[in-house]
């Protein structure tokens, strides 16, 4: 059997890191009798310096033909440049599930001892969907001028707007795909993240749907929390929680919160699923000053892969894979610097570890 996959290294440490990926899927897939074609393409600051394009139509077309996507971190400018990549592939796909595990593993440094949670974040809508208006633009002035007669609520004329849509459907589609998730991997509980004590019909959309979905899935026990109440909650008893689901921005810092409860970033996979294509990348950024140094932790990218090869269906390979990472990491013998070892190996000598234990 062989699968096609779109390879984006990315920028920054995202071609080292990625590099480390697909040397390990390549060797599980010989140990397993399969094969995976990769077809790389470029996507971010790489693909804007050769092409003035941040995604080129090629690398659309890739991902569109072969429906599954590896992708490196990606650089994005704050404040000035262009917007997100990783927003706009993700709407340009419609990925509309992040999934995002955090769980404690045996040799990375972490304050607590039984995590073991899944954010499931809605990817298309909320303040990421970008809709902004810039301080001093006509539109700016007529939208503020339009708010002002409807509710009666000024806004000063030096702002700048984001506007926050939350739809039934997108919140309906979110919720359905963690209390799927949730039952197809044994999870016994749902959390709804919101803040709709403030935002009565934004957040208090999401909150509804959820509570209507809620109600096709009794065997799965299902709560909410508020974002701030949540963001205490998993700092003082996170062993509580299982499957959170959250709007777009609450579940973008809720992970990175429960990523750093894990042990950090370093060992942060996911995954952007939509009903046609599916994306798998670390949580993590490019880090362009660690990159050419050989030193990043290549963990995160390398579960990402796990993932990936748990959705096309090697779950074997999947959890084998996962096996050898673990016991690596367990070991602290061979692996970068983050992982405080006695004495640290780069982010190729990692991989090249993780591959041994591959082959045996």
């Amino acid at each position: 059997m062989e699968y096609s996959v779109t390879l984006i290294p990315g920028d920054g440490v995202g071609p080292e890191v990625t590099r480390s990926a697909r040397m390990c899927v390549d060797a599980i897939a010989r140990k397993h009798k399969f094969s995976v074609r990769w077809d790389e393409q470029l996507a971010g600051q790489t693909a804007n310096e050769k092409f003035g394009n941040v995604i080129p139509e090629k690398t659309l077309r890739s991902a569109k033909k072969n429906r599954i996507i590896m992708k490196g971190p990606i650089t994005t400018p704050v404040g000035v440049g262009f917007r997100s990549v990783n927003v706009e592939l993700r709407q340009r796909l419609d990925l509309f599930a992040n999934v995002r595990p955090a769980r404690i593993f045996p040799g990375v440094e972490s304050r607590y001892s039984d995590v073991n949670l899944v954010v499931v974040r809605e990817n298309t809508e909320d303040l990421y969907a970008g809709i902004e208006f810039d301080i001093g633009g006509k539109d700016t002035e007529e939208l503020i001028g339009f708010i002002k007669r409807k509710q009666g609520k000024s806004i000063r004329e030096d702002s700048a707007i984001a506007i926050k849509p939350i739809s039934k459907f997108g919140s309906k589609r979110i919720v359905e795909f963690a209390f799927d998730y949730a039952e197809h991997n044994k999870r016994r509980k749902v959390t709804a993240v919101h803040k709709a004590n403030i935002m009565k019909f934004a957040d208090g959309l999401f909150l509804k749907t959820a509570q209507e979905v809620a109600k096709e899935h009794p065997a799965v026990e299902f709560e909410d929390r508020i974002v701030d109440n949540m963001c205490m909650q998993l700092v003082t008893k996170p062993e509580q929680y299982d499957v959170l689901v959250c709007p777009n921005l609450y579940g973008d810092i809720v992970s990175d919160l429960c990523s750093g409860i894990v042990g950090g970033l370093g060992v942060a996979p996911s995954a952007d699923i939509g009903r046609e294509y599916a994306m798998f990348e670390p949580v993590h950024g490019s880090a362009p000053t660690h990159a050419g140094k050989d030193e990043v932790n290549p963990t995160a990218t390398i579960l990402s892969a796990v993932m990936m090869l748990d959705h096309i269906g090697e779950h074997k390979a999947a959890k084998d894979l996962e096996g050898a990472v673990l016991e690596v990491i367990r070991e602290k013998k061979k692996v970068t610097y983050d992982l405080m070892p006695k004495k640290p190996v780069g982010t190729m000598e990692m991989s090249e570890e993780i591959i041994r234990k591959i082959d045996g």
